[in-house]
């Protein structure tokens, strides 16, 4: 289970951070792509799990999820695919292998209580 690395790389973002500032992590928002491969309640287990007996604990960890968004150069545009298993333009069905966004692992932002 990767997720619980994930988990343990947030967590290590999230103490450092407090740490410089001065505060105790409430909430880590995440970013995270579909196609990241990060199963998302996996990853909320780990989180949950993993910050037991840490300053963290009791934090949440909030998920904002992104979709495949990809260029069709037939459109000329971007467009989010319905499936990110298909790689075709959901307006006009050519393949569209130009990804532009949705493989997204990024902590956002951290809410700090002190």
């Amino acid at each position: 289970m990767h997720e619980l690395s994930i988990a343990l790389n947030v967590i290590r973002i999230a103490e450092g951070e407090a740490d410089r500032i001065g505060g105790r992590v409430s909430a880590v928002h995440l970013r995270i792509g579909a196609l990241s491969g990060v199963a998302r309640e996996a990853l909320l287990f780990s989180y949950d799990v993993a910050t037991a007996d840490t300053p963290l604990a009791g934090s949440r960890l909030v998920i904002e999820e992104i979709p495949v968004l990809v260029y069709c150069s037939r459109c000329d545009t971007e467009r989010q695919l319905p499936s990110p298993q298909l790689f075709v333009c959901p307006v006009c069905q050519s393949a569209t292998p130009d990804i532009r966004a949705g493989r997204e692992l990024q902590v956002m932002a951290l809410e700090m209580v002190s």
